[in-house]
């Protein structure tokens, strides 16, 4: 684990888990190995992710409770700084993450923290920023074969595609096509 462990890849999932509703470890790692696969969390890494959490002021555990004849449990909950955290990671993650990373794609995830109108800006500036790394990208060298330079056309295929794909979602938020948390529903919805 990082010696700052707010950098470590669960706490922006974990966060968002928490935005949701308060819960104790064994139910984070349970729905964090749920709703991500690829993630591998055990309620000893969430637990001390937590403790760390807590200290650094982002969350906030209840009394341990006991429910039937399960050991005791600390709840956990986000706090107004977590909250606030949790925006400032998902921006971030929206704003600076490279192309095709995980830190791009667990701020998608939570986008819906954000108001509509600041994520599809947030969304439009990275196509923007995706769109300039491609203008970056050059063809192959001469004289280079193109076997030796596979991942540059690789690389300019996810680029092309993540460009693609934000700046379609960036429309769908700003069109209410997308059911977004805050947002009044669109023409002929709810």
């Amino acid at each position: 684990m990082p010696l700052d462990a707010s950098r470590n890849s669960l706490v922006l999932p974990l966060l968002g888990l928490l935005v949701e509703r308060p819960s104790h470890a064994y139910g984070l790692a349970s729905h964090l190995r749920e709703r991500y696969g690829h993630l591998t969390a055990t309620r000893s890494t969430v637990t001390s992710l937590l403790k760390s959490l807590e200290r650094a002021g982002l969350v906030a555990s209840q009394q341990p409770e006991r429910v039937g004849n399960r050991p005791p449990r600390t709840v956990y909950e986000l706090t107004e700084a977590g909250r606030a955290d949790f925006r400032r990671k998902v921006e971030a993650g929206l704003d600076e993450g490279q192309a095709a990373s995980a830190d791009f794609v667990m701020a998608v995830a939570y986008a819906g923290i954000l108001p509509a109108d600041h994520a599809a800006s947030l969304l439009e500036a990275r196509a923007d920023r995706l769109d300039g790394e491609l203008a970056a990208l050059r063809d192959r060298p001469d004289g280079v074969a193109e076997a030796h330079m596979l991942e540059a056309a690789y690389w300019r295929t996810i680029v092309t595609a993540e460009a693609a794909w934000v700046r379609t979602l960036a429309s769908r938020i700003r069109s209410h096509d997308i059911d977004w948390p805050g947002t009044p529903a669109g023409p002929g919805e709810g």
